[in-house]
């Protein structure tokens, strides 16, 4: 075996695909999946037999300006799995959605005056219209002061404090400008989304990779990699490879450590520390739409919901393709050590449907039909200054074994399209390294 990929989500079978691509006989490359199906963060499930689609565990879409999963679908002739879509999107502020999709609606925010509604609208639109973005001079400097002092204090405290606290928690403050800049700077008011779902396109990717020769095993986890002669050794359970010439990591990096103990302790423990948030993300199938047409609502920290965001995905996908069920997520980021990730599902689920009424005063728990709850530890890298020069390459100390993970995309926030993006770029790293 010449190649083994750890990771059959959109960057392990990003590497997989290309490096068949560049020559090398699928025969020789293998890909250990840890988990039951192909797709990572990405994966999806079926709530019913009725539902025609899969929908993800972790709600995602595309946006029209992810140009490397675009690109990587035409390149495996998926472009017609693609659509495009205009969701409205809203901000809950004082009890009522308020959109803030346009200059005109920020124009609109109640409780600001005139120049601060101006002061906010300029600092938005330096970070996303900057025809040169200095992404280095940004990871410099946190969000939270360079919004407080350019922004205007109560522009910041009004709107945008409140969103970096729900994500970051008591991190939020250490949050890079870079990595909110790349957001304001990145987001488009179209969004993509392939059809089927994620898991069917994920399924499409894994069949062309398997056409191409190469074995997808999965409840594999990769659990020994270890040098030996000059190549690697490698375990998965009762399975064991010799003589592999290079091993590609994609899971969370906190594992690698322990799974390459000759790793130096210097590198383990930077591994160990990669800070990140959790997520807790209830997926609830309802009888009756709750947002009214709204397909993104962000919730702000200080509101006092037990959410940061309620995404009703069939205001932007028909309700059709899932059996007539309106399919309304209910996600936030939480601390690594937050109970919500180890208490009962039941419980979890619950406290998350009791801020409903708040959203939607008519709202009883008989409107719904299904809900199934999907929790992680590892679901958002945080982006302190300095992230950009400090990020972890591809390659680890090891000779042969490479590292491509979310907590490696910068200044960009993660996502299906930078995993891809990092899946090429290590693939050409490791082809670089075995023409040597």
């Amino acid at each position: 075996m010449r190649v083994l990929i750890a990771g059959a989500g959109p960057a392990g079978l990003a590497a997989a695909a290309s490096l068949q691509q560049a020559g090398i006989p699928g025969s020789e490359i293998a890909v250990l999946e840890a988990g039951p199906r192909a797709g990572g963060l990405a994966s999806g499930f079926r709530g019913a037999e009725t539902w025609e689609w899969a929908i993800e565990r972790y709600y995602h879409h595309l946006f029209t300006n992810d140009t490397d999963i675009l690109a990587f679908t035409r390149e495996l002739d998926l472009q017609d799995m693609v659509e495009i879509h205009s969701p409205v999107t809203a901000y809950w502020h004082r009890g009522r959605p308020l959109r803030l999709d346009s200059p005109a609606s920020l124009l609109a925010v109640p409780g600001l005056s005139l120049p601060d509604k101006v002061r906010m609208g300029m600092a938005l639109a330096w970070l996303r219209w900057h025809p040169r973005p200095p992404w280095h001079r940004h990871d410099t400097v946190t969000a939270h002061a360079w919004l407080e002092r350019w922004m205007g204090r109560r522009a910041y405290e009004a709107l945008w404090r409140s969103l970096l606290e729900g994500k970051f928690g008591r991190r939020y403050r250490d949050v890079s400008l870079a990595w909110f800049a790349a957001r304001i700077y990145k987001r488009t008011s179209r969004l993509g989304y392939f059809r089927g779902g994620f898991q069917a396109w994920t399924d499409a990717v894994r069949e062309r990779v398997e056409q191409g020769g190469t074995n997808i095993s999965f409840n594999a986890p990769l659990t020994l990699v270890e040098p030996q002669a000059g190549t690697l050794a490698v375990r998965s359970g009762q399975r064991s490879w010799e003589g592999v010439q290079a091993v590609l990591y994609t899971g969370p990096p906190n594992l690698l450590g322990r799974i390459a103990p000759a790793l130096p302790a210097t590198y383990r423990a930077r591994l160990a520390g990669e800070a990140h948030m959790g997520a807790v993300v209830l997926t609830a199938a309802l009888d009756r739409s709750l947002l009214n047409g709204v397909y993104w609502l962000s919730i702000p920290a200080d509101a006092g919901l037990p959410f940061l965001a309620l995404v009703e995905h069939t205001a932007m996908i028909p309700k059709e393709r899932y059996g007539g069920h309106h399919i309304l997520y209910l996600g936030t980021y939480v601390e690594q050590d937050h109970p919500w990730l180890s208490l009962p599902e039941q419980e979890v689920a619950e406290a998350l449907l009791a801020g409903l009424p708040r959203i939607h005063p008519g709202f009883d728990g008989s409107w719904v039909r299904g809900r199934w709850l999907n929790r992680t530890a590892w679901a958002q890298p945080i982006p302190v200054p300095g992230s950009g020069r400090t990020r972890l390459p591809l390659h680890t100390p090891l000779s042969g074994l490479y590292l491509a993970t979310m907590s490696q995309v910068w200044p960009w926030d993660r996502g299906t399209n930078y995993a891809v993006r990092m899946g090429k770029q290590a693939a050409r790293r490791i082809l670089v390294d075995l023409t040597v």
